[in-house]
Formats: C-alpha cells, sequence, structure tokens
C-alpha cells in the first residue's frame, strides 16, 4: 500500500483539535490509538495513526464511517469507537437505497470555487453556502479567472452583499502569489475541501495549492467534459503548508435534505424580514403588513435572492419529505416482515 503521509507523524498535524480531545474518557487515555480515516474505498478505509496507515476493512458491526473520521483504536488496531464529528457533509444515497450516504467529516474550511466568467452565479453560491453552513464548516468563497474577467472588483462586491462577513478571494489560479491569501486556511493540521461546478477551475487552482501536477492522475481529478466524476475513491492529500485536502467526488451532487440551521443562516437576512411580518402564514404577496414586500420596494432586498432562498427551502423540504416518506415505508415492511416470521414461528410451535 503506499503510504500517504511520511511517518512518524505528529497528531496536530493529522488535524486532532481540542474538541476531539474532550470527548475522550479518563480510561481511553491508556492503551488507545487515535487514528484518522484519510481514505474510503470499496474495500474498506485507510486509516493514519501517528506511527503507521494501515487497512480497516468494512465491518457490519461498525458505524457508517467517511474520509476524515477521527477513531479511537486498540494496540491490536482494532475498533473501539468513532468520535463525534465536529462538522459532516452527507448526502441521500443514490438510486433507491434510504439512507444518507456520508461524503467527508471533520472539514475545518470549505473553499466555494466560482469563476468570474462564465460560471458567475450569486444563486449557485448561496446554495453551496446553505450547504457549508448546514454542515457546520467554514465557507470561503475563491473567485477565480480574475486575469479574464474586466469587472472584478463589482462581481466582488455582489458577492460581498450576500453577507458582510462573507471572506472572499479572487484568485488566478495559475499564479502562485494570487493564492497567498488561501495559505492561511492550509496550515498544518487544517482540513480543506473544494466545492464548484464543472470548469470553474477546480483542478488548476488545486494543483497551483500542492505545487504539484501529479495528483491530475494520482487521485484529485477534474469533473470529464459530461460532468461525471472520474474517480469514485475519496482520500486526503498533504499540503506544502502542512493543511490536509479532502478530495471528495460527490460534493456538487449533494442536495439539501433537512438544511433548516443552514438556510437560516445563509439567509438570515430573509429570515428577520419573514418574522417582522403581521401575520405568521404571510405569502409575501399582498399581505398587509408584509415585512418582505416592504423591503423589496424599498430596494433593501434583492428579489433574485428572495426567489432562492423560497426556491431552495422548497428543495430541502421536498427532499426532507421523501426521504422521511421512504424511511417510513421501510419501517412499516420491516414491521410487516417481523409479524409474518413471528406468526410462522407460532404456527410450526402449534404442531
Amino acid at each position: 500500500m503506499h503510504s500517504i503521509f511520511t511517518h512518524p507523524i505528529a497528531i496536530n498535524e493529522l488535524g486532532w483539535k481540542t474538541y476531539f480531545q474532550q470527548q475522550l474518557t479518563l480510561e481511553e487515555y491508556d492503551g488507545i490509538i487515535f487514528g484518522r480515516v484519510i481514505a474510503h474505498h470499496r474495500s474498506g478505509y485507510i486509516v493514519c495513526t501517528e506511527q503507521q496507515e494501515f487497512h480497516l476493512e468494512h465491518h457490519i458491526s461498525y458505524p457508517a464511517m467517511t474520509v476524515g473520521d477521527w477513531l479511537l483504536l486498540d494496540e491490536q488496531q482494532g475498533f473501539v469507537r468513532l468520535l463525534e464529528r465536529k462538522s459532516l457533509f452527507s448526502r441521500k444515497a443514490p438510486g433507491s437505497k434510504i439512507e444518507e450516504q456520508y461524503i467527508a467529516a471533520n472539514v475545518d474550511t470549505v473553499f466555494i470555487v466560482c469563476s468570474l466568467n462564465f460560471d458567475f452565479n450569486l444563486s449557485r453560491i448561496e446554495r453551496y453556502l446553505t450547504l457549508v453552513n448546514e454542515a457546520k464548516a467554514e465557507a470561503v468563497i475563491v473567485l477565480t479567472k480574475a486575469d479574464l474577467c474586466d469587472d472584478v472588483e463589482d462581481k466582488r462586491q455582489q458577492v460581498q452583499s450576500l453577507d458582510p462577513f462573507l471572506m472572499i478571494e479572487t484568485v488566478n489560479s495559475l499564479d502562485v502569489e494570487s493564492l497567498q491569501g488561501l495559505q492561511s486556511w492550509c496550515g498544518t493540521g487544517q482540513t480543506v475541501a473544494f466545492m464548484g461546478s464543472s470548469g470553474v477551475g477546480k483542478s488548476t487552482l488545486v494543483n497551483t495549492l500542492m505545487q504539484t501536477q501529479t495528483l491530475t492522475t494520482g487521485g484529485i481529478r477534474e469533473d470529464d467534459s459530461k460532468g461525471r466524476h472520474t474517480t469514485t475513491s475519496r482520500s486526503m492529500h498533504k499540503m506544502p503548508k502542512g493543511g490536509l485536502l479532502l478530495d471528495t467526488p460527490g460534493m456538487r451532487e449533494i442536495q439539501l435534505t433537512a438544511s433548516e440551521e443552514g438556510l437560516a443562516e445563509t439567509f438570515s437576512d430573509v429570515e428577520a424580514l419573514i418574522n417582522q411580518c403581521r401575520f405568521s402564514d404571510c405569502q409575501h404577496t399582498n399581505e398587509p403588513g408584509c415585512a418582505v414586500r416592504k423591503a423589496l420596494e424599498a430596494g433593501d432586498l434583492d428579489e433574485r435572492r428572495m426567489e432562492n432562498y423560497f426556491k431552495l427551502q422548497r428543495e430541502q423540504a421536498r427532499n426532507s419529505a421523501s426521504l422521511a416518506e421512504k424511511r417510513s415505508k421501510s419501517k412499516e415492511f420491516g414491521k410487516f416482515i417481523k409479524s409474518v416470521q413471528s406468526e410462522s414461528r407460532h404456527r410450526k410451535k402449534g404442531y
């Protein structure tokens, strides 16, 4: 197995933080090894400790885990328990499966990549922001292709208007100097991931940050021309400044499911207005005392932003409802099977 990190490696270099330390019991300080999942393949997980990397096979008794997770292990590398996550990205499993599929855990910062030319889209940025806020990670908007845009500052201001505290970096992905602003999020033990649609230059940005071109064939792959990911495994790579880059295909396909907190944080201005409406069931059309309509007419709220808020709210409500319905049906079916099995056992005993 090719080793991703050089050993021995200090635990803080792997992203260990006080948050995880505080979860330990007194007994767990003795004879326990800390390990982080640095890759997730179909066959199992690659776990990295301070001394080595090893393969941990999937086991039915283990909880669902993903790249970025922290585990407690015994001295024989046996699984003890999974530590509570600081952040988590998940999506509804593809196909007819009902359960969630975990994509990445314990990500500190997500670079939301958007190009300043053809891809510039405020509504899409808001969508990604909602997902990052829901996952409890920090968002940084990275506007690429600054060299191909003649109204950079205007577009930057448009993004800043979404949230005055939003962190925004404008870069030319091919120019190492222009990426200096990103380095403060890529220091020792900091875990970063990337979000953004096809064609925005994620690969170029990643390769420049990693100061290598080898990753285009070694794991970190851009979507192909049809928008499909060219790799299915998820893995972690060490960056020159000591940060950890999570290569996570599937971040783009995350749907809004049970994202109330993420929406509330991303659209705090819209939600504050809704709370000021005279009627709690206000539809924000012609009702008297509607604070949303008043803000629109006064120019204090952008109509595009309001419409996108309601669109994303409908999407998350729809996805949450369909997931809840499928779970409910699955539960009912499970009860039915148990009752049939129980009836069968009773009949056998009767003979």
